[in-house]
């Protein structure tokens, strides 16, 4: 566990009081929470920028926020930092003097429709296929030995988006079978049927993604509804996070 419990203890801003001790506990604890052990541990994750700051707050998930800005007031549990120290907390090389520290987000039940990804490992591409999977209705995602969504880079990536999906990290293997009344569509390169032949989407549906170097696992292949392929030119391949983009608005627009 961590050395010293997060405080939910806030300033008054009648006597606000600058946190400048890069030694301060709640400083430290801030510093771990880069690594996924003490993520992992804790429950927590920290969000940086105005814009997921504010995203965590709509969300609920928000539980304190550190800034540079003594006038700021959006959140009622805030401390003011140095900008020494928010630079100490921070992921990125110039800091934009503002995180939050956030609740890890509960599963909820599973929706018509279902992002499944298996072994998505580039934080990126993950980033990337959360923001689409809001943008197109795939509210519920299946995370199955991905990178982990509240890694820094991923949550910059997602704009937000992580605090719009229910996200739920199990086995794809076991969730298939607890989902008879979903359709699932795996992704395969070399045996999928084109997007041409697919003019009725169920309404219930998961679209499965896989890794960046091996793609779906054959053993998830093998008991989906169906594999697809995007029939493409001139390139092997495209990158999933591009794919998972084509494939997700397919299966939700009118055909």
């Amino acid at each position: 566990m961590l050395g010293a419990p997060f405080s939910l203890c806030y300033n008054d801003f009648g006597d606000t009081m600058t946190i400048s001790s890069l030694t301060n506990d709640k400083i430290k604890n801030l510093q771990k929470l880069g690594q996924k052990k003490y993520r992992t541990e804790t429950g927590l994750f920290l969000v940086e920028g105005r814009h997921l700051v504010e995203q965590a707050i709509a969300s609920g998930l928000c539980r304190e926020v550190y800034t540079t800005d003594e006038t700021y007031s959006g959140f009622p549990r805030v401390e003011v930092v140095t900008e020494p120290v928010m630079k100490k907390i921070s992921d990125t090389d110039t800091p934009p003097g503002i995180v939050a520290v956030c609740s890890r987000p509960k599963p909820g039940p599973v929706g018509k429709h279902v992002l499944l990804l298996d072994g998505v490992s580039d934080p990126g591409n993950l980033g990337t296929l959360l923001r689409s999977a809001l943008a197109f209705g795939f509210q519920t995602v299946v995370l199955d030995d991905c990178v982990d969504f509240t890694n820094p880079k991923v949550l910059r990536s997602t704009q937000g988006a992580v605090f719009g999906l229910n996200l739920i990290e199990t086995s794809i293997l076991d969730f298939i079978p607890q989902h008879p009344n979903h359709v699932f569509f795996g992704t395969d390169l070399h045996g999928g049927s084109g997007l041409e032949g697919l003019d009725v989407v169920p309404a219930q549906c998961g679209l499965i993604l896989g890794n960046e170097i091996r793609g779906v696992r054959p053993e998830v292949l093998a008991i989906t509804n169906r594999n697809l392929v995007i029939q493409i030119g001139e390139i092997e391949s495209l990158n999933v996070a591009v794919a998972g983009g084509i494939l997700m608005y397919w299966l939700k627009k009118d055909h």
